[in-house]
């Protein structure tokens, strides 16, 4: 049996090949890397994808504009204290500061509505639409169903799969 230990240590590890400057008679090693930060950023870039396929597929959401209707935005971000959406920059802008009604319907018929602030506009011309960065008004409307809302987001987002449509029964075998 031998006595050498298999682990290793990164800190130190680290610390010795960040000191590894290649110079004659000097030690040459690659530095060591710790896999375990990329993955998890990996991990959370995957997460915010998956949740905005979740934002822009799953749900609609419309700004309410006086005397014009419904308009529908593309929901882009969400989080406790607001969201930001995508609208075509054909269709205009709203103001900084605009306090806008917006509706979240979860189908065709059945919404629930909520007030929000403007807080940042631009234009994004490489994708032709205007992001807008709102906060939610504490104490309007449904803030508690919003919370709520936005916490179900958060919570199924962080457990979702992607269908590679590895799965799909095409023929049922014994059944006519």
């Amino acid at each position: 049996m031998s006595d050498r230990n298999n682990v290793i240590n990164l800190p130190v590890k680290r610390r010795s090949s960040n000191q590894v400057k290649g110079a004659k008679g000097r030690q040459n090693q690659a530095p060591v890397l710790d896999m375990t930060e990329r993955r998890e950023a990996i991990i959370q870039q995957e997460r915010r994808r998956v949740r905005r396929t979740i934002l822009s597929e799953f749900v609609g959401v419309h700004v309410v504009v006086p005397q014009q209707g419904l308009m529908p935005v593309h929901l882009y971000d969400i989080s406790d204290d607001g969201l930001s959406f995508d609208i075509p920059v054909a269709s205009g802008r709203f103001r900084q500061e605009e306090e806008l009604a917006m509706r979240v319907y979860l189908n065709h018929q059945t919404y629930f509505p909520f007030t929000v602030k403007v807080a940042n506009v631009r234009v994004l011309s490489e994708e032709a639409v205007c992001r807008h960065g709102v906060n939610f008004v504490k104490g309007a409307l449904n803030e508690d169903a919003l919370r709520h809302f936005v916490k179900f987001i958060e919570s199924v987002s962080a457990s979702l799969e992607t269908d590679s449509g590895d799965v799909m029964v095409s023929k049922l075998f014994g059944h006519r």
